[in-house]
């Protein structure tokens, strides 16, 4: 694939790295650290933060988040930790997360959180509460105190407003991928977008966004909140660089999303780090 010629620093909070076929069920394509870095050429990404695919059900996260840390060394890869717990959130109105069940070996602890920022070793944290389930409330203090944005895969079975009961208003960034509505579903994407204007810690990416309108009302409305995300490798970089390059916004608004924005939230994604 030929790479694409654009004037904008590009940075991307939202990709994965799938550390080996034994470690992780893979969906979509799964790359090489070297292939995902090659793709991100092409799309003239600099950097990137990346995270690892799901495990199976119970298996736990500290393997392959050890994993992505070490494959990221000497690449311009900032590794996410990706965290689990017992907690489940519903997908109706109403008791948002489900009573509290019994945390088991394989669930993230408050000391995994601790150990895991110290030294700056990962630059973020993952979250996909459909798949891994909510971590305790411990876990959730801790990402408090530590401060680091915390990326959270939201969408039809793990709605905006969900997301907003358990963990907006903490003292942490939270990036809600696909503009929360994963795959394509435009109430919660409005949904999302509704959220931004009550609470300032919230941000959106564009991974798996091909909706031009609604990518639009975002860049325009909230200039400042959107955040360039490729979806990489389910989508090569290239996709997501060219749906927001064919946008009808101002260089100014692309800019922001491509850079300005991305590096406010994750530091690491600065030119000088």
């Amino acid at each position: 694939m030929l790479e694409l010629e654009h004037g904008f620093r590009v940075v991307d909070v939202h990709t994965r790295l799938d550390p080996d076929e034994e470690a992780v069920a893979v969906r979509g394509r799964q790359v090489s650290p070297e292939r995902l870095e090659r793709e991100m050429h092409q799309a003239g990404v600099e950097r990137a933060a990346v995270s690892p695919g799901r495990t199976p059900r119970g298996e736990g996260y500290l393997r392959a988040n050890n994993a992505v840390a070490r494959l990221s060394v000497d690449r311009p890869l900032l590794p996410f930790a990706r965290l689990g717990g017992p907690r489940r959130i519903s997908r109706v109105v109403g008791p948002l997360v489900n009573p509290v069940k019994r945390a088991k070996s394989h669930h993230t602890t408050a000391g995994d959180v601790e150990q895991y920022a110290y030294d700056d070793r990962y630059h973020g944290f993952t979250l996909a509460p459909a798949h891994d389930g909510l971590p305790t409330a411990a876990v959730i203090d801790e990402l408090a105190a530590v401060g680091d944005p915390v990326l959270v895969h939201a969408g039809e079975n793990c709605p905006p407003r969900a997301v907003a009961d358990t963990l907006l208003g903490r003292g942490f960034p939270v990036v809600l991928t696909s503009f929360g509505g994963y795959p394509l579903n435009e109430n919660l994407m409005d949904a999302a977008l509704s959220l931004l204007e009550t609470h300032d810690d919230l941000y959106l990416d564009t991974a798996y966004v091909p909706d031009r309108d609604v990518l639009e009302r975002g860049l325009l409305e909230h200039p400042d909140r959107i955040l360039f995300g490729s979806g990489a490798p389910s989508v090569h970089p290239n996709v997501g660089v060219m749906e927001i390059l064919t946008l009808d916004v101002s260089e100014d608004a692309m800019r922001r999303a491509f850079t300005k924005n991305p590096a406010r939230v994750v530091p690491g994604l600065l030119p000088d780090r």
